[in-house]
C-alpha cells in the first residue's frame, strides 16, 4: 500500500477562503494533522494533531520542520493515508511542505488554497505583476532583501523582534521611509497601518497573521548586522555557555574587550594592513559583547537591539544642534561646550535631583573617573584659573603625605593622603590638556621597554637580577636610558 499525505491550506483567515476540496478532504480523511492551530480555521479540523508544542521544545524552526516532517511521513506509512494541513496556501512559505513533497518514501498531494497574498494585493490596491513585487521570509530579511530597493511584501513577520530584525537590517534607513502593516486580513478586527519604517515594530502586536510592505527604499538593504544579530540569538538558545550568560557574568568580558580595542589602536600602523585586520577584529568582539546584552534584554521581554540603536541615534542629533539645529559652533571646543550644555540639561529634565556629578560612572579607571569630576566641577566654576593652583596643591599633598609617614600615621590616612597626591596630580594633567590614563600608561609602557632592555643587557653579561645589587641595577637602567 502507497503512504499518501494530501496537504490542504486553511486560507488566509476568513473562513469564505478555505475552498470546497480542502473542506471535502477534511470530511474524507480520518487521520488528521495541522502545522498550528493557531489560526481562524483551524477550528475546522478540532481532532487533527496539531504541532504547536514543537515550537516551544525544539530550538529552531528547522528542526521543527524536520520533527513535522517524520511525524507525517510515520504516520502515512501506518495507516496509508493522512491529511496534513497548513495556513494559508501550501505553496507559500511552507517549509514542512517543501520537505514533504521531497520525501521518496510517501506519495503526496497538495491541493491548491487562497493566500493572504491576495488579500494583501487587495489591500494595498496593487498589481504585483505589473509592480514588481518581490516576497521575502522576514526570518531571513537581511540576506533576502540584500542589494535590493523594493518593493517587498515581508512575510512571517509573526513577532515584534522579528520585525525589529527587519528594521535594523537596513543600516542606511533614514527612519522617515514609508511602510505599510497589514494585519489580520480580512477578518473582523483587520488593520491596514500606513507608518514609517522608525516606527514599524511599534504600531501593532504582531502575530502570525501580520505582513509588512515596503514599497521602495532610499538604498538597499545591508544585513550585516542583522546577520550578527540573528547569530547572537542562534548562540543563546543553542550553546550550553551563552545559555547561562547574565549581564553580571558579561562585565569582565566587556571590560576585557574594551581594553584589548585600545591596545589594537595603539598598535594602528598606516604602513601594515595587518594591524587594520587586527583592529576590525578587537572592534567586532566588542560589538558583539553589545550585541550579547541586547539578546539577553531581548529574550527578557525588556528591549531590543534596534531600541540601543534607536538610542544613540537619536542622543546624538540632541547633543549636535550645531549639525542639526541652528546653534553654531567653529571649533572643537565649542562642540564639547554644547555637548555639556544639553547633557545638563537633558539630566534636569529627567532628573529633578540630578547633581553635578549625576551620570559619573563610578565603576571606570580611577584616574578617569578623578578626570570627570575634575571637569564637572571646573564646568560650574569650582577650578583653578590656571595650572599654577594644580602644582602648588601637589607640593603641598606631597608634603602631607610625607608626614603622615614620618609620624608612622594609621594605613587609612596614609592611603587618603595617598589619593589625595594622586587627585592633585590627575588635576594638573587635566589642566595641561593630557589624559591622566594615557599619561601614566605610556610612562608605563616606558618603563616596561626600558626594563625589558635591562634583562637583555643583564643576559648578555651574564648577571643576576634577582641578586644584583641595586647599584649594579642602577648602572644598567642608566646605561639603556642613554641609548
Amino acid at each position: 500500500m502507497t503512504a499518501r499525505v494530501v496537504i490542504v491550506g486553511l486560507g488566509p483567515g476568513p473562513r469564505n477562503t478555505v475552498t470546497h476540496a480542502t473542506l471535502d478532504a477534511i470530511d474524507r480523511i480520518d487521520v488528521q494533522f495541522v502545522r498550528t492551530k493557531r489560526h481562524p480555521t483551524a477550528d475546522l479540523m478540532p481532532h487533527a494533531t496539531s504541532f504547536d508544542s514543537l515550537y516551544d521544545t525544539l530550538p529552531t524552526f528547522e528542526d521543527v520542520y524536520v520533527a513535522i516532517t517524520e511525524a507525517v511521513v510515520a504516520a502515512a506509512i501506518k495507516h496509508g493515508e493522512v491529511l496534513y494541513a497548513v495556513p494559508g496556501s501550501p505553496l507559500i512559505l511552507e517549509s514542512s511542505v517543501a520537505q514533504l513533497r521531497a520525501d521518496p518514501r510517501i506519495e503526496v498531494q497538495v491541493l491548491p488554497a487562497l493566500s493572504f497574498l491576495d488579500l494583501a494585493w487587495e489591500a494595498l490596491g496593487i498589481d504585483p505583476v505589473n509592480a514588481g513585487v518581490r516576497l521575502i521570509d522576514g526570518h531571513r530579511f537581511a540576506l533576502e532583501a540584500s542589494g535590493e530597493r523594493g518593493p517587498l511584501l515581508v512575510a512571517q513577520v509573526h513577532a515584534d523582534w522579528v520585525l525589529s530584525d527587519v528594521k535594523l537590517s537596513h543600516e542606511s534607513a533614514n527612519g522617515d521611509e514609508p511602510v505599510v502593516l497589514l494585519h489580520h486580513l480580512g477578518l473582523p478586527d483587520q488593520r491596514v497601518e500606513h507608518t514609517t519604517w522608525q516606527e514599524l515594530d511599534r504600531v501593532l502586536p504582531a502575530d502570525h497573521l501580520t505582513t509588512l510592505y515596503i514599497a521602495q527604499m532610499a538604498e538597499p538593504v545591508a544585513g550585516e548586522l542583522a546577520r550578527l544579530h540573528q547569530l547572537a540569538r542562534t548562540l543563546r538558545e543553542q550553546c550550553p555557555w551563552d545559555r547561562e550568560q547574565t549581564h553580571d557574568s558579561l562585565i569582565k568580558h566587556l571590560i576585557e574587550e574594551t581594553y584589548e580595542v585600545v591596545d589594537a589602536i595603539e598598535a594602528l600602523d598606516a604602513r601594515d594592513p595587518a594591524t587594520d585586520e587586527a583592529f576590525i577584529e578587537e572592534l567586532g568582539d566588542l560589538l558583539y559583547q553589545v550585541e550579547f546584552h541586547a539578546t539577553i534584554a531581548e529574550q527578557q521581554g525588556r528591549f531590543s537591539m534596534a531600541d540601543v540603536a534607536r538610542s544613540i541615534h537619536d542622543k546624538l542629533v540632541r547633543r549636535h544642534p550645531h549639525v542639526f539645529g541652528d546653534v553654531v559652533a567653529n571649533s572643537a571646543n565649542d562642540v564639547v561646550q554644547t555637548w555639556d550644555e544639553v547633557k545638563r540639561a537633558e539630566k534636569k529634565s529627567t532628573d529633578a535631583n540630578a547633581s553635578t556629578f549625576t551620570g559619573v560612572a563610578k565603576s571606570g579607571p580611577s584616574l578617569q573617573y578623578a578626570t570627570k569630576i575634575q571637569k564637572r566641577a571646573a564646568d560650574v566654576g569650582f577650578d583653578w584659573p590656571n595650572a599654577d593652583g594644580a602644582f602648588e596643591k601637589i607640593v603641598e599633598e606631597s608634603a602631607e603625605i610625607r608626614q603622615a609617614v614620618a609620624l608612622n600615621s594609621d594605613p587609612e590616612t596614609v592611603r587618603m593622603e595617598l589619593g589625595d597626591l594622586l587627585f592633585s596630580v590627575v588635576n594638573l594633567s587635566r589642566h595641561l590638556g593630557h589624559d591622566a590614563e594615557q599619561a601614566l600608561r605610556g610612562a608605563s609602557d616606558k618603563f616596561r621597554h626600558r626594563f625589558e632592555q635591562v634583562e637583555q643587557l643583564a643576559l648578555s653579561r651574564d648577571i643576576d637580577l634577582a641578586h644584583a645589587p641595586l647599584e649594579q641595577l642602577d648602572a644598567l637602567w642608566d646605561e639603556v636610558k642613554k641609548q
